[in-house]
């Protein structure tokens, strides 16, 4: 496995996925019955910005360096904090020179009660996890594929949780995976939020998944993009989408006033997209 996620740290698919990350476990948070986590493809957990990796790739200076600290209206700032309070907690000296990962920020959410399971293969990325959640004792990692993991892992002994899937896009299967291992684990586990990340180079492999995803027959599933409306290079990133299985209630209204406003921290020409590909009409930007 190649892929080093600390060369692309805190960029802008970063900041999207984690803020609707963090809206979600807000929402879980607000009840007291227990929740899980399974993170399939967890990685290092926590990103030195100032590291040589961050530094050659310079990826965060334009995704988290534009939004952190950035002046927003009241509305987007509400919705912002529960996000850049992680982030400030793990600078505690000021400035932003490390980055979470989405298992410190689930940790962050996390009550006495509630339960992480964290997937890693890469050893050195397993390695960095298990020294940023040392001592955990509501954590388990483990080092298997995540694939895998996810499976092994649902349904939970919780009613209530979260499967966030975030592979690394390496294999040229990744993107048709999704879909079954999306159906397979709803199928064991129909009453969980399901989160699957996946890039946007070009538009044919997000399109068919959306289109295997109507057809596997999952009731609620809606769909968030961002794209950046900017000459990419050759092979670059130049869009972010996630797939949100049995969304809460509140988050299409959220997204709503969070998408537009952080796209334009980003750049004026910054685009986004919420829709349903099943269970409510569509809303397409």
């Amino acid at each position: 496995m190649n892929y080093q996620h600390a060369f692309h740290a805190g960029n802008f698919a970063d900041v999207h996925k984690h803020i609707v990350l963090t809206r979600i476990l807000d929402y879980l948070r607000g009840k007291p019955a227990p929740f899980r986590i399974i993170d399939s493809h967890a990685g290092a957990g926590r990103y030195d910005l100032a590291g040589p990796e961050a530094i050659r790739g310079g990826e965060w200076r334009d995704g988290i360096g534009h939004v952190f600290g950035a002046d927003c209206p009241a509305s987007v700032r509400s919705l912002l904090k529960p996000y850049l309070d992680v982030i400030t907690a793990l600078n505690p000296n000021g400035g932003l020179r490390l980055y979470p990962g989405s298992p410190l920020i689930a940790k962050a959410f996390m009550r006495r009660q509630d339960r992480l399971i964290a997937c890693e293969l890469e050893p050195r990325a397993a390695a960095s996890l298990k020294t940023a959640l040392r001592g955990d004792v509501r954590v388990k990692i483990l080092e298997l594929d995540g694939w895998v993991g996810i499976n092994a892992n649902v349904p939970p002994k919780e009613r209530r949780g979260l499967v966030l899937i975030d592979p690394p896009y390496e294999q040229t299967d990744d993107f048709t995976r999704l879909s079954g291992v999306l159906a397979e684990a709803h199928r064991k586990w129909p009453t969980g939020i399901y989160m699957l990340w996946y890039p946007i180079k070009e538009r044919d492999a997000p399109d068919a998944l959306g289109r295997r995803l109507r057809r596997i027959g999952v009731p609620k599933v809606m769909r968030s993009e961002m794209m950046l409306s900017v000459r990419r290079t050759e092979g670059g990133l130049a869009g972010s989408g996630l797939i949100l299985v049995n969304p809460p209630f509140t988050l299409a209204a959220e997204l709503e006033i969070l998408l537009p406003a952080v796209g334009r921290l980003f750049t004026p020409a910054a685009a986004h997209r919420l829709d349903w590909l099943a269970g409510e009409l569509s809303a397409k930007h």
